[in-house]
């Protein structure tokens, strides 16, 4: 039996070299006893331990990419096992290049429960170490100290993301296990384990204001909250302490939240139809004109979504435009503005038209219904797709919008701005990036609407997808030029 004594900090390199060295001499796994450091050894390799010249007819040994990753975490772990369960794993992946896919296999699960109970270490490292000012480096720097207790060897691999997060101040993180330091140009790590100091400064009133803010009493679930928080980690954390006191109070606050419910002030969009309703009135515009419609439309009765929207968005864009886009709906910065296409669908909308060389203030924009069709889900206003019913009753606006506007080109942009635009079911992928004639004056293009890409979760296809709108958009450039 050859016993070998690693450093076992974590590092790669260490148990790389030693493992490719007994491999090389043909050692099997049931012959090796790996140690992790102690007082007693203070070489990495006790004398006993070489291994023997390498075998020069043997073949050497390879891995995949995934073991070396694998590899890279599983050191990290604080098992004393780890480096006997991965040079078990280097030879039986000699036989087994697909090894490591077998999740059932007794060595790759035990190797990747490690693997993610390091990973899991070091989010909680991220997450819950707690900084305190200790003295200034000079009149624009200051030096801080922070003190964790990792389960593993993380320090080494959780140090450069404190480096890039915190670049700016210089830093001391202590642990049992190692620390690491940073001081404005250089990142420093030790393994020599460290002791907790006994410190505090005003920062640590600042995570108890906050944390008493973001508690929800509403949505306390114990278990979920010490799977994110566990226990263990209260102690070093100063907010914790509040944490018994918000529990014990958690049901009475609910009860007295549910009483203030009835009294709560009327969601925002109400508060802006009552101080619409404040406002003078406006001059009334000539009967036949856009401002006469637009101040119609505003007090559309014609369908429910009335109810529930802030205003009628109407189109917007110059009385003589010889091209007119029209989408679906306002969406929700749109409801609260009274202005279509200003939130991100329409911004995304005015960044491709503009690289397609058209002019935004030469277009009227609009849309097929008027109104903003939600469902509420917590504090926000989730998009829901009107219905025929209520697309047919917006036709209403959209045929006088267009008889006094005389586009020549419209842009329906969506399948529910198709169907206001011609009354028909047709799918629009079948009429997508056509010029279709309307009558001997007008043509209507079709493409997609801008928020279909936006919600595109794929990034190759969002991608595609974009570009054939951007396509769409200069096909949509050249018709306007043709028709000038």
């Amino acid at each position: 039996m050859r016993r070998v004594v690693l450093a076992g900090r974590g590092e790669l390199a260490e148990w790389r070299d030693a493992a490719r060295a007994f491999a090389a001499a043909g050692i099997l796994p049931e012959e090796i006893d790996w140690c992790e450091k102690g007082a007693e050894a203070d070489l990495a390799f006790q004398r006993d331990a070489m291994p023997p010249a390498p075998v020069m007819a043997r073949k050497p040994m390879t891995v995949p990419p995934a073991f070396i990753e694998l590899a890279q975490t599983v050191l990290c772990h604080s098992d004393p096992a780890r480096f006997s369960l991965l040079y078990r794993l280097l030879w039986r992946l000699q036989l087994d290049r697909q090894l490591l896919e077998v999740a059932s296999d007794e060595d790759v699960a035990r190797a990747r429960l490690m693997a993610k109970n390091v990973r899991r270490d070091a989010h909680k490292m991220m997450a819950f170490v707690r900084f305190k000012e200790v003295g200034a480096v000079s009149a624009d720097r200051r030096k801080f100290f922070a003190w964790f207790e990792p389960d593993h060897h993380i320090v080494r691999r959780t140090a450069p993301f404190f480096q890039r997060r915190f670049t700016d101040m210089d830093w001391l993180i202590a642990t049992p296990k190692g620390s690491a330091a940073w001081d404005g140009e250089r990142l420093t790590m030790s393994d020599e384990p460290c002791e907790k100091p006994n410190l505090t400064d005003a920062a640590d009133e600042l995570w108890r204001t906050y944390y008493a803010s973001i508690f929800n009493p509403a949505r306390l679930k114990l278990k979920a909250m010490q799977a994110e928080m566990p226990k263990k980690y209260w102690k070093n954390l100063p907010e914790a302490d509040l944490i018994p006191g918000l529990i014990a109070s958690a049901e009475s606050k609910v009860r007295a939240m549910a009483a203030r419910e009835a009294t709560q002030s009327l969601p925002f969009h109400d508060r802006l139809q009552e101080a619409a309703r404040t406002i003078p009135a406006e001059p009334e515009a000539p009967a036949g004109t856009l401002e006469a419609l637009r101040a119609e439309a505003a007090a559309c009765t014609r369908c429910p979504l009335h109810a529930k929207a802030t205003q009628t968005v109407f189109g917007e864009g110059p009385r003589d435009a010889e091209v007119m886009f029209v989408g679906e709906q306002p969406g929700d910065q749109e409801d609260i503005s009274g202005r279509p296409f200003v939130g991100p669908a329409g911004r995304l909308l005015d960044q491709v038209i503009t690289e397609a060389g058209i002019d935004r203030s030469l277009l009227y924009v609009t849309n097929a219904v008027k109104h903003f069709k939600y469902e509420p889900r917590g504090k926000r206003r989730i998009h829901q797709k009107p219905n025929m019913g209520e697309v047919k009753h917006c036709r209403w606006w959209l045929n006088l919008e267009m008889a006094l506007i005389k586009p020549k080109l419209v842009v329906a942009m969506g399948a529910t701005a198709l169907s206001a635009l011609t009354d028909t079911k047709q799918r629009l992928q079948d009429v997508r990036g056509k010029a279709i004639a309307i009558d001997e004056r007008r043509t209507l293009f079709v493409t997609v609407h801008p928020s279909y890409l936006l919600r595109i979760p794929d990034e190759r296809l969002k991608a595609e997808e974009l570009s054939r709108f951007r396509e769409d958009m200069a096909t949509i450039q050249r018709l306007m030029l043709a028709a000038a």
